[in-house]
């Protein structure tokens, strides 16, 4: 390292290492250290050449293509020329002598300018497209501290909640970049466990765990990445005591807006056909995911579906029930004999499919209706059919408040019982 006068003040001289020759085009680097003074020049000139080569490290770590590395590059570089980085957005709100000032430390020549530089001081990183699974792999490197001392038992107690709400989320919503969560998704997760939570009598609690174990990855993960979003994740925690019932569907409705000609061709196919067996089954959405081929029984003088446990189990020994099928659910039906693959094995994002369809093409009757209030709105005709207790509570899945005696009602009453409140 050489100071030596140029001009009338003093500069650091010294040659380029081999190890930023890729980013540093210069064999020898002149550096001004603006100053006469010898001993002001030999104070100044370690800092600056650490500057320096901070920001020949800064883009070595950019020369990549990995999105996530190039950003945080981006950031480390624009700090070491002394500035924050800022979109380009916001660059291009700065008063124009911040502007000028950024311009002005982009390296290289106005006919070839550093584009890294660029990148770093005039906001064009690439923002890296972070999913939701990729969020949770961040997340472990970057609350590492919060580990320290844990037993892995202990670590095992503070990670799995947080892989369980990932997990939910991504089975109901899709493993989306961070960026393309919309309000619209939080709604339909929250959704899913309203109904969840009154399927199988679960407390607001179970709900929130997931919410907060959720909001704290993604939000700790856009802080710590500097991706600056603005995430849709407040104002959804339930209340203690907000499982209740969803409200039914009225039947004017189901009959003039969810049966509507073309009013569900949106949706994809099995989803549409789940939609319409429940209808006239009140079986829940899960349920009628989970049949098999050998549940749906069609060449039988009553066509009828067996909820029966077989890949996942049933919520209680009461569920296991037959139905018979008629109008629009034995339709249905029909078009799938072996079932719906699609959401066998996880029908978590099923209802949020639905939902988000009805709500999207004004088919939910009022905002607090949900796929589920189908089930509720085939008991209320039950109930207006003057249908005894014993087989409401059979074909519903319910338990019985006294001792079951006989087989109950046949296939072939069951369908004489139902073919009146049937669409």
């Amino acid at each position: 390292m050489a100071i030596k006068k140029r001009g009338k003040t003093l500069s650091l001289y010294k040659r380029v290492p081999k190890r930023y020759e890729s980013v540093e085009p210069r064999k020898f680097i002149w550096l001004a250290l603006h100053t006469d003074s010898p001993t002001v020049a030999e104070r100044k000139a370690g800092p600056a050449w650490d500057a320096l080569v901070e920001g020949w490290e800064a883009k070595l770590a950019g020369d990549t293509a990995d999105a996530e590395q190039r950003f945080s590059a981006a950031h480390d570089l624009a700090k070491a020329r002394g500035f924050r980085y800022l979109r380009a957005e916001q660059v291009a709100k700065l008063p124009k002598d911040e502007l000028l000032e950024r311009i002005a430390a982009v390296g290289g020549t106005d006919a070839d300018p550093d584009l890294r530089d660029a990148e770093a001081l005039l906001g064009g990183a690439q923002e890296p497209q972070i999913t939701v699974s990729r969020a949770l792999e961040l997340y472990w490197d970057l609350t590492a501290d919060q580990l320290r001392g844990k037993s892995d038992d202990q670590m095992r107690s503070w990670k799995n909640p947080r892989k369980k709400a990932i997990k939910n989320f991504i089975a109901v919503i899709g493993d989306k970049p961070l960026a393309d969560i919309t309000g619209d998704d939080m709604l339909d997760f929250r959704g899913w466990w309203l109904e969840r939570m009154e399927a199988q009598d679960l407390t607001a609690n179970s709900a929130n765990k997931d919410l907060i174990h959720l909001g704290n990855v993604l939000k700790t993960v856009n802080k710590m990445k500097r991706l600056n979003l603005v995430l849709p994740l407040s104002d959804l925690s339930f209340k203690e005591g907000e499982a209740r019932p969803r409200p039914p569907f009225s039947t004017g409705w189901i009959r003039n807006e969810l049966l509507a000609p073309g009013a569900l061709d949106g949706l994809n196919d099995e989803a549409k056909a789940i939609l319409l067996a429940m209808i006239n089954t009140g079986a829940r959405p899960s349920e009628l995911a989970s049949l098999t081929a050998d549940q749906i029984v069609l060449d039988s003088n009553v066509p009828y579906i067996k909820i029966e446990p077989h890949e996942r189990q049933l919520k209680s020994r009461n569920a296991r029930r037959v139905i018979p099928l008629i109008g629009v659910s034995l339709e249905a039906m029909r078009g799938n004999s072996e079932g719906f693959p699609r959401y066998r094995r996880t029908s978590a994002s099923l209802s949020a499919t639905v939902n988000k369809y009805l709500r999207t093409h004004g088919l939910l009757e009022t905002p607090a209706h949900t796929l589920y209030g189908l089930r509720h709105s085939f008991e209320d005709r039950l109930l207006a059919a003057d249908v005894d207790e014993r087989v409401r509570r059979d074909l519903m899945g319910h338990a019985l408040n006294r001792e079951r005696y006989g087989k109950g009602a046949s296939l072939e009453n069951l369908q004489v019982i139902l073919q009146p409140t049937c669409f």
